[in-house]
């Protein structure tokens, strides 16, 4: 069961219910209080600028609250590419140095131009087209309520209605979009929740850079 970054610390109370809306369960669950750190992008105007088209809203939030009933996906899911992360789940971000009130939805993943992009577990493909701000994008339905979307990338390899397996290749990494240099961002959904990837599977961050004095 996710928990969205944006929930507030403190005991909730939990209904399990029958196919009649019948209250079978109830449970107590606790959300802790956890910090996020903020980090700095820096961008140009040209890319800061950019903006989703109401059109491509529609399509992400129906893309983000289906849940389809067949279950592709089995555990363990693996990462789409081999690289380190630069950016972790949940950090708040700031653009240019100001704050954007917005945290960041998924992890970024070192990745040079034109490495595969693969997908972490068996699927459908929603969409596979070009967006303003994610760049050439793919999202991937994996059933039950389990989506992950990929963005950013130079060329899309699929298109939207074919079925993958895990690790299958999607596209080959790129900076389209809103995107500063080459990387993969990608993120994972639960139930239409944004969910941290490393809870799901084994991530590296990368290390920090040392400080040349």
């Amino acid at each position: 069961m996710p928990v969205p970054v944006e929930q507030k610390p403190g005991a909730y109370s939990i209904q399990f219910l029958s196919g009649e809306k019948k209250v079978l369960y109830t449970a107590k669950e606790t959300v802790l209080k956890t910090y996020f750190p903020s980090q700095n992008v820096t961008l140009s105007p040209a890319i800061e600028a950019l903006h989703s088209t109401p059109e491509e809203i529609h399509l992400l939030v129906a893309f983000r609250d289906s849940v389809s009933d067949e279950r592709f996906w089995k555990d363990p899911l693996a990462p789409p590419v081999p690289g380190c992360v630069t950016s972790p789940f949940g950090v708040k971000r700031l653009h240019n140095g100001k704050p954007t009130g917005e945290y960041h939805s998924g992890v970024d993943q070192r990745t040079p131009e034109g490495e595969p992009i693969r997908a972490v577990a068996a699927g459908t493909v929603t969409f596979a087209q070009r967006f303003n701000v994610l760049g050439n994008a793919a999202g991937v339905d994996h059933g039950q309520g389990l989506e992950t979307i990929y963005l950013h990338m130079e060329k899309l390899a699929v298109e939207k209605g074919a079925r993958v397996e895990k690790g299958s290749i999607l596209g080959y990494a790129g900076e389209t979009g809103r995107a500063n240099g080459p990387h993969l961002h990608w993120a994972l959904y639960a139930n239409g929740v944004h969910v941290n990837p490393a809870q799901w599977m084994k991530l590296t961050p990368c290390p920090r850079e040392k400080r040349k004095d």
